[in-house]
């Protein structure tokens, strides 16, 4: 009886095979794929709280920091008390990541600043997360200031690598932006694109901070391991679909 419904199994598969249907194990077994796929996602957002998430320094995200209906992380700069104050300041995760590829969208305000901080090495001598971590620039190119200065603008390795191209999107839109950062190998997409690739702790690593205005800040660009962080730059930025897969 087992062979006889082993044989029938075998010929349901074949015949399955030559009508292009699927049975259901096959079916099965592709729903298992894709569930594995997606489960080396993580995301760092869970919509309504800043859980995972503290305010650079330590203690609590300032309540300048918001979450609105759709789920995104917003800096509410008009009622807020300046710029890194204590009801606002940079955010970062509690979580440390060495090598990993973050993706997420961003959308700034007209005339606005703001930008994702990596490798951020936590520690009391350091003020600012961009003292040891670099930065994929958020910006209005169109509108403010620092889009004057090469390596400033959006999609930038701010103040190391200008973009290749420019595939920014005007203020108030979305951009999809990633980071990938793979044993030394960086790659920075801005909406589709790689706008920046290059490789970290090299000889020509050092050259490019030694040229740069992070030259006096020993500890920038030298840490293997950090938490990602989200500028408060003063201005009204937004941050949704924030994913990480650990490489």
């Amino acid at each position: 009886m087992k062979k006889t419904y082993l044989a029938i199994a075998a010929l349901t598969g074949i015949l399955a095979s030559c009508t292009g249907e699927k049975t259901v194990e096959t079916e099965a077994i592709e729903t298992t794929e894709v569930q594995e796929e997606t489960s080396e996602w993580i995301s760092l957002s869970d919509g309504a709280t800043f859980d995972g998430w503290h305010k650079y320094g330590g203690g609590e995200v300032g309540k300048a920091w918001k979450i609105d209906g759709e789920g995104a992380i917003y800096l509410d700069a008009v009622n807020k008390d300046g710029w890194q104050t204590g009801d606002g300041g940079d955010i970062v995760t509690d979580e440390e990541f060495d090598n990993f590829h973050f993706k997420y969208d961003w959308k700034i305000a007209q005339n606005g600043n703001s930008g994702v901080i990596f490798y951020v090495h936590e520690a009391p001598e350091y003020q600012y997360p961009w003292n040891t971590g670099m930065e994929m620039q958020v910006l209005d190119n169109e509108g403010h200031p620092d889009a004057k200065i090469i390596s400033h603008r959006a999609g930038d390795l701010y103040d190391l690598i200008v973009s290749s191209e420019e595939t920014v999107k005007p203020y108030g839109e979305w951009n999809h932006a990633e980071i990938i950062a793979d044993h030394g190998k960086l790659e920075l997409i801005l909406n589709g694109t790689t706008v920046v690739s290059t490789t970290l702790w090299t000889p020509e690593w050092e050259a490019l901070i030694a040229d740069s205005k992070f030259k006096d800040m020993p500890g920038f660009g030298t840490f293997k391991k950090g938490r990602i962080s989200l500028q408060d730059h003063g201005d009204l930025v937004y941050f949704k679909n924030l994913l990480i897969k650990k490489l």
